[in-house]
Order: C-alpha cells, then structure tokens, then sequence
C-alpha cells in the first residue's frame, strides 16, 4: 500500500511523534510511506526518513500548497491528514479533486477553535470529506461530533501506542547515570525533580504551574523540590514570557528551562514525578512515556486525561487553573516516596497492558483497509 501522511508540522510533539511511531510500524512492514506537512522547521525531517519513508517534503505555503498537495495525492493509494489545517486542506483538495475515496483524517486533540460556530460551520462541511475519523480518545471523539460536526458513525477511536523500551530501559540504567544528569542542572541527590516535556503553548499553562511551584516552595517541605522544563516554543515567545515569570517569582535555580531535548528517556528517569498542568489534552503521549518510565503523573482533570492517568492508582489530578490544588499535589507527592513508588509501578503496568504500539498499527491499518475495501 502506498501511504501519504499530511501533518501541519514536523517539529517536536507529540502529535508528531505519534506520527513518527506510525510511519516507523507501517515501513515495516512493507508499505510505501509519503509524509508531506504545511510549515514549522521540520525538525523531525531525518527521523522519518532513518524510518523508511520514502519522501518527506514540505508543502510550502499558500496559494501553492493544494496543488503541491493534489500531486502528492495523485502518487498514493491512500491519504491520511493529522491536525487541525492540515485536515482542513486535505478535505479540501481532496474534494476539489475527486480522491475523497482515499482519505483518513485524524484528530489528537479538542481543538478550541472548533467551538467558534463559523470555524465549527466550516469543519462540518469538510468534515463530511474523509471516509473515516479517527480519534485518539473517546472525549475527542465526542468534542469532534459535537463541535466539529463530525457524524459519529464515520469515527473511529484509536488510543495511542507507546514502544516503552526506550524508557524501561533508561528506568533500569545505572544509578549513576541518573545522578550525573541530575547534577547537571544542578539538582541535588536529595531533591524531588518534577518535569514538565511540552511545547510552550497557552493549553500547557506553563504559568499556572511556576505559579504552583513558587506556592509549594513556600511550604518548609517545599524547600527540594525542583522543576525541569522541556521544550520550546517554535511559533511564539511562550518560553520567553515562562522564563520572565520565573524570574519574576524568584525561583532561581528551583526551575531550569532546558530547551528542546533528545534525551527525554533519560530526562524521565532521572526525575521523580511527572508533571503537566493543561487547560485541554487531546491524550497526552508524554503521560504515555512518564508512565512507562515508571514515575508517578501529577496533571489537570481535563479532556481525555483521565482516560490514560488514573487519579490516586498510576498519579494524582486537580482541577485546572488550580494554583493550590496543583501545589497541594506537588507537596503530597514530595512528602510520600512510597506513594511515587506505588503509581509509577502501576503506570507502567497500565501503558504495558493498555496501550501498546503494535496494536494502534494495525488498528489504523485495518481503518486503512476498511476504507480502500481490502
């Protein structure tokens, strides 16, 4: 089968990895893989092609890209769209050129936007494009319906798929390992290391836990906890406002802003408890890889998060936009290193039994073959 994969962008997230895990399985076994996105850096351009896709290519931008897109299209069996506008171009070129026969969308999160009745109009009517939906939550299979006006007998839901070997075993590496990567940042044995891997993106709310941060800090049993912050911000000054926060609250060597990392197997295992504070999570794949680690998630009771954390058995969530609730976790988890021992061991049994890589590959390649009626 030849395979056209369209995603807004290739730089790091966790739609994009998700992508990347899919191209990976579907190379593998043996079918031809395109990928084609919309702007951004492409960062992750030589991992899809270290993974076997035959062409990556950017599509470039408007008025030109649907008809880069029509020709990418013309080359394949099937078309399958990843986020928001590259969905919303992939309906539409693919209805302005008769290949809606061959065309998947998938939808990683409750996109805000859609509740706006104009944008909500829109998606509806592209929305009928696509022979099948796919969504990565039960919630956003019903966000999508309701707002994206999505019929839900074309929806389909596919939880993500984690290979948790690389974060098993960085869990199992050598304890000093895990010191020296502490040490760097200037942590302390003694210090609980709670991090947050996320692009710094108004739904991650990276104000709400500084602000957290800078409570719990003011607790005496506060005084080690230490807050690790990865990622970047490609299209906005998200880091930028954090980082003036940060100083802002005075916690100095408290928070260490890391930038963009490679080394988020080993970032986890050398951390104590995972940590992100979202106003909307589609799934969260990063919860995915904290669990598989085996460290406990502190995160927000929104969206389809409880669908992957289980609050009080593999972590602990609080309301969102809680300043206190998300400080109060921070300390209960501090405080209690057989309560962090007790929900990552459980995480990690829950992402081993429940959301295993294999099974969401062939799960979409069972959408795929449904739709080209093989």
């Amino acid at each position: 089968m030849k395979i056209l994969h369209v995603i807004t962008t290739l730089d790091v997230g966790g739609a994009e990895m998700h992508l990347l895990a899919q191209v990976t399985g579907q190379c593998a076994r043996g079918h031809e893989v395109h990928v084609a996105y919309l702007k951004g850096h492409g960062t992750l351009k030589a991992d899809f092609v270290r993974a076997g896709a035959t062409r990556v290519e950017q599509l470039g931008a408007l008025p030109l890209a649907p008809f880069a897109l029509a020709r990418a299209m013309g080359r394949v069996d099937l078309v399958h769209t990843h986020l928001l506008k590259a969905d919303m171009l992939g309906a539409l070129t693919a209805f302005l050129t008769f290949r809606s026969r061959k065309l998947v969308a998938s939808k990683h999160n409750d996109e805000q936007v859609l509740k706006r009745p104009l944008v909500s109009f829109v998606h509806g009517l592209l929305g009928r494009v696509p022979r099948r939906t796919i969504v990565l939550s039960d919630h956003v299979g019903g966000f999508i319906a309701r707002y994206g006006r999505v019929s839900p007998e074309k929806i389909t839901r596919i939880y993500y798929g984690l290979d948790p070997l690389p974060f098993e075993t960085a869990a199992r590496a050598d304890r000093a390992l895990r010191s020296a990567l502490r040490a760097s940042f200037g942590f302390r044995e003694n210090d609980v290391v709670f991090t947050c891997v996320a692009r710094f993106a108004p739904q991650k709310a990276h104000d709400i836990l500084l602000k957290a941060l800078s409570t719990a800090r003011q607790d005496p049993q506060g005084d080690c906890i230490r807050l690790l912050l990865v990622g970047d911000d490609p299209f906005g000054d998200g880091r930028l406002r954090a980082e003036a926060l940060a100083r802002e609250l005075q916690l100095g060597p408290a928070c260490v802003f890391t930038g963009v990392r490679r080394d988020v197997p080993a970032l986890l295992a050398a951390s104590d408890v995972f940590v992100m504070c979202s106003l909307w999570e589609g799934l969260g794949l990063v919860f995915l890889e904290a669990m598989a680690t085996g460290i406990p998630v502190l995160a927000t009771r929104v969206s389809a998060v409880p669908e992957v954390v289980v609050d009080t058995q593999t972590g602990l969530l609080v309301p969102e936009s809680d300043v206190a609730a998300l400080a109060a976790g921070m300390l209960t988890l501090t405080a209690d290193p057989a309560l962090r021992t007790r929900l990552g061991r459980a995480g990690r049994e829950r992402v081993r039994a429940q959301f295993g890589l294999e099974r969401m590959i062939e799960e979409t390649l069972e959408v795929y073959r449904g739709v080209l009626g093989r």
